[in-house]
Parts: C-alpha cells; structure tokens; sequence
C-alpha cells in the first residue's frame, strides 16, 4: 500500500464578523469552501507557504500573526488503476490579518472564487471539515493547537 503525507498551511482571515474563504473545486467538479492555503513546496517555510497560498487563491498579502495549531487527516482509498493508498495530510492553521492587496479569484488553480462570507453564514455553506476546524482553532485557542474537532474528514 502506498503511503502519502501532505503538509500543507492555511489561514484564519477573519475581519468585520467575516472570513475569508476559497471555493475548492475537486477532481470530480464538487465545490465546496475552505480556507486559503495549500501545500508546502519542498523547503518552504510554513509562513511563507501559507502567505503565498493567500495571494494565489484570493489576491490579498497576508500576514500571519499567530499559530493557531496543526491538524491532520488520514484517509484510506483507492487510488489510481485501483491500487489501495494511505493518505495523511498534516494541516498547519495560522491566524492571519490581510495587508494589501485586492480580492480576486485564482485562475488556473485548485480553487476559483475567493469571498468574505459572515460567520453567523457559514454553517449553511457547502464546505470542507477544516473551515470548521480553523475556526474552531481560531475562537477556542487551544494551549496544546489541536482542534476539539481533529479528525475530522473531508470524505
């Protein structure tokens, strides 16, 4: 069985009652928000990952301002030509303020709208689990980073 781990780093952008989300658009066509943010490349600095994520996926400069914790998923699948697969994905969650830039949507990308939607809206939003972990993270401010939610899939 082939094993995959995935590190990758999102943002909590929180501003006036709302926050900032991408729509993700998977493999299949669903579309379903989530935070800004995605995969490490091999030797970034988790910070500058997720300050790059920001810009790709929704056109602002963000700057972190706090570590809100680390979350991971593990899912076991079927990949392709059917061989079985064991994925985990390690989720670094920061907290993040924007300083510039101007709302956009990402072209070309795993994401294709970004919006600010009030948080009293998002329990009605087609989402993955870890909008509700990242903002569970961001009001709770877990001492140890982990997320009452943590293992929570998006499958």
């Amino acid at each position: 069985m082939r094993q995959d781990l995935r590190v990758a780093a999102y943002a909590v952008c929180v501003r006036d009652g709302e926050v900032l989300l991408a729509r993700w658009v998977a493999r299949d066509g669903t579309k379903r928000w989530t935070l800004p943010g995605g995969g490490m490349d091999h030797g970034e600095e988790p910070v500058r990952t997720v300050v790059r994520e920001v810009e790709e996926e929704t056109g602002y400069l963000a700057e972190p301002t706090a570590l809100l914790g680390i979350d991971s998923v593990r899912v076991k699948r079927l990949r392709r030509f059917r061989a079985p697969g064991d994925f985990q994905g390690l989720r670094i969650v920061y907290e993040a303020r924007i300083t510039g830039g101007e709302l956009r949507d990402e072209t070309g990308g795993s994401t294709d709208r970004a919006a600010w939607h009030p948080l009293d809206t998002v329990p009605g939003l087609p989402r993955v689990a870890l909008v509700d972990i990242g903002l569970d993270l961001w009001r709770e401010r877990p001492p140890a980073g982990r997320s009452r939610l943590a293992g929570q899939t998006d499958d």
